[in-house]
Parts: C-alpha cells; sequence; structure tokens
C-alpha cells in the first residue's frame, strides 16, 4: 500500500491550455465547478487554494481538468521527487496534461483529497515562492492522512492574474520528517 502512495505522490500535482469557459453543467454530471472561474487566479491566495480544490474530491467525484490546466503558464512542469522501488532517488518531470493522464483515473477512482496544513510565502516583485506543507487522504472523512510533504510552488503575476510556473514537492519520510518550522504551530 505505501508503495502504491508513493507512486500515486510522484504521479501527482502535471500544456496549459488558454482559459476557455467550459459548459454549463447537466443536472446529472458530477463534475466539480466545471466553469472556469477566472477571480480564483487574481491573488496568490486564490490561486494556491484552487490548486488544491480542483485535484480534491471524492471517490467518483470528476474533476475539472480545464480549470486545473488553467492554473498553469504554458510550459509549466509539475516535478515529483521521490525514491522508486529499488530506493534510487528519482525526479519525474510532467506537464499538466501528464499530471492528469498519469493521476486523474486513480484519483476519481479512489478519491484524493489534498489539504494544506502550513505555508510559507515569499514575494519579489512579480515572482512568488509558497512552501506549502499538505496532507493527502482519500476522503473528506477520514482523519488520518496517507501520506504528507511538502509543495514548492513558484508563481508568476503578469499584471493580471497569478499563473503557476511550477509545483516541485515531496512526501514526508521517516528519513525526511517534515521540519516543525512547516507545520501548523
Amino acid at each position: 500500500m505505501r508503495q502504491l502512495v508513493t507512486i500515486l505522490a510522484i504521479a501527482l500535482i502535471s500544456t496549459t491550455v488558454k482559459a476557455q469557459d467550459a459548459s454549463t453543467p447537466q443536472k446529472n454530471d458530477t463534475v466539480k465547478e466545471q466553469a472556469i472561474d477566472s477571480s480564483k487566479v487574481l491573488t496568490l491566495n486564490g490561486t494556491v487554494k484552487a490548486l488544491y480544490e480542483v485535484i480534491s474530491g471524492e471517490k467518483e467525484e470528476k474533476r475539472n481538468w480545464e480549470f486545473f490546466k488553467y492554473l498553469f503558464l504554458p510550459d509549466a512542469k509539475l516535478i515529483a521527487y521521490g525514491k522508486d522501488a529499488e530506493g534510487a532517488q528519482k525526479v519525474r518531470f510532467m506537464s499538466p496534461n501528464n499530471y492528469i493522464n498519469n493521476a486523474g483515473e486513480w484519483m476519481v477512482e479512489n478519491g484524493f483529497f489534498e489539504k494544506e496544513i502550513h505555508r510559507e510565502i515569499e514575494v519579489f516583485g512579480n515572482i512568488a515562492h509558497v512552501f506549502s506543507t499538505y496532507e493527502a487522504y482519500t476522503s473528506a472523512d477520514k482523519e488520518i492522512p496517507m501520506l504528507r510533504g511538502i509543495n514548492s510552488i513558484q508563481l508568476l503575476n503578469d499584471g493580471e492574474r497569478w499563473w503557476i510556473v511550477n509545483i516541485f514537492w515531496a512526501q514526508e519520510t521517516w528519513r525526511t520528517p517534515i521540519p516543525k518550522q512547516y507545520l501548523p504551530k
């Protein structure tokens, strides 16, 4: 199970497409927030919150992948760090589409919630770095996370909105526990 979780974590958080208004959801459609809400990317906090919201959902709850792609600058990368089954350190580079193709179906079939529990922000001009500590669950009802880690999120404000440039993440292990300064106080 731990190996499956590790594989999922490496596959998670993956070029972009131009923002398009999605069609109005049908009554029986289970896609969350089908329309792209461009107001969510006007602030740094809104953009990070939208990232967590769009990938999270219960089992059989489809994700709004068009909105997910809308969060990213063209050529953005999602970069997973971890160890493979043999223990070798690996870095995997993905586009948002690669991420969706690798993890999207699993997330819907099993349920996946990523919840931010702490955030450190540094801003210089129009660029920002967010060190975002997360916990992941298969359901919002779960109390014990299946994994924890840190997302290193780089963003750019183009004068109109915030764009995710890259997300580089690693999950916590017994050898690399999350330092206290990156946990809730």
